[in-house]
């Protein structure tokens, strides 16, 4: 897989100053935690997913989750499970027919109710299991984690496959702050054991909000729900430590139609006509009909706060979201000055672009995040900015 991977060569290389780098499910844990990027989720029961896969659908699709959990109801659970093993099936069987090249294949996850329900469909997707990338654990905790993970752990050991996990935490005792931060460390220390399973620690922020009774509109972010984003700073303080860091996943965004607007759009117009002054503003236009300045506001806000990775649940954000992890260049040249003097003779180094400076001890954990971005989304050209990235009229 490669991000961007839709545009012409032309379009490439006005675009990128550096381009996006390849990968797949076997690439290293530290890259591949960092690619996962814009996590499309669908229910399990979707009919045709396998041929929605090989035909690429959903431009700029590089990963995915089918649902068995809150997607579905109670009742079609085992039709569910049933459907995904068929799925799965056939799209191991478009791949043997050459319809699909294996490195063209996203990285697919399943979110499963229970590790008894993972085990079961281990059992029978039996060598189709190597298609997969791993399983999202929704509320996940200290009383069903372990089972999770040791039981992750054994399948990987027995049929020589690396399946990774992606742990959701969303359960009342993170988000109630009397037993927040000794679950978090309890927590913490568990996925310390299996730290070569986990690729993403994600945050559950709609069951934390059903938890009070709150829902955010399409006008505000978690970050502006005192509760969410109080618990979102415990979690970064405990997952984002630098001696030993996990890649923490933003929470998802839940608009993707019109609805009424209360608050000022958040999204000025020069940067869009300066990339394109004949469609610039009705693509600025679309993109707010659609509430995708929230999303972009919040992913912005996800950034500048330590995550990386967000949740969708529309084919309409994975553009928009992909769009905003690329590193423009004056983050690289940051990021590159920052490294290049990391060896203890300099304090402090001035900016190429003038404007500020780069302290070179402080600043070093995060030039390393920004180069590992870069290896995975590209680097804008010093003119270039996430807009010219961003869907057309047509598309949205």
């Amino acid at each position: 897989m490669q991000y961007f991977n839709y545009l012409s060569e032309e379009m490439r290389e006005k675009t990128f100053y550096n381009f996006p780098g390849s990968f797949n499910k076997k690439t290293e844990r530290e890259i591949l935690a960092h690619a996962v990027g814009a996590l499309l989720y669908m229910p399990a029961t979707r009919l045709h997913i396998a041929e929605e896969i090989v035909s690429g659908k959903h431009s700029g699709m590089v990963s995915m989750v089918l649902c068995l959990e809150d997607a579905i109801g109670d009742h079609q659970v085992e039709a569910a499970e049933k459907h995904l093993v068929d799925q799965i099936q056939r799209l191991a069987q478009r791949i043997n027919e050459g319809m699909l090249e294996p490195e063209m294949l996203p990285l697919i996850f399943i979110r499963v109710r229970d590790s008894e329900q993972m085990v079961r469909l281990l059992e029978q997707f039996q060598d189709q299991a190597d298609l997969l990338t791993g399983f999202v654990f929704p509320k996940f905790s200290l009383e069903n984690g372990a089972s999770y993970l040791e039981r992750l752990r054994r399948f990987n050991a027995e049929k020589g496959l690396r399946l990774y996990a992606m742990p959701i935490l969303e359960t009342p005792g993170i988000i109630y702050p009397e037993s927040r931060i000794n679950h978090l460390l309890e927590m913490r220390h568990l996925l310390d054991i299996y730290q070569d399973l986990i690729l993403n620690v994600r945050i559950g922020a709609t069951d934390f909000s059903g938890l009070f009774g709150i829902r955010r509109g399409p006008d505000v972010t978690a970050y502006d729900i005192a509760v969410i984003r109080d618990c979102i700073g415990d979690i970064i303080n405990i997952f984002r430590r630098q001696n030993s860091p996990y890649v923490v996943s933003g929470p998802v965004w839940e608009y993707f139609a019109s609805a009424e607007r209360i608050l000022k759009p958040q999204l000025r117009i020069s940067p869009f006509q300066e990339e394109n002054k004949v469609s610039g503003k009705k693509n600025r236009e679309k993109l707010l009909n659609k509430y995708i300045d929230g999303l972009i506001r919040e992913v912005i806000l996800d950034k500048e706060n330590g995550l990386m990775g967000k949740t969708v649940i529309h084919p309409s954000h994975i553009i928009p979201v992909q769009a905003l992890y690329v590193v423009n260049h004056e983050e690289y040249t940051d990021a590159c000055t920052i490294l290049d003097n990391n060896d203890g003779q300099k304090g402090v180094v001035q900016s190429q672009y003038v404007n500020k400076m780069n302290e070179i001890k402080p600043h070093s954990y995060w030039a390393k995040r920004i180069i590992i971005r870069a290896k995975i989304y590209g680097v804008f050209h010093g003119h270039h900015n996430f807009t010219c990235l961003l869907p057309t009229e047509s598309y949205l």
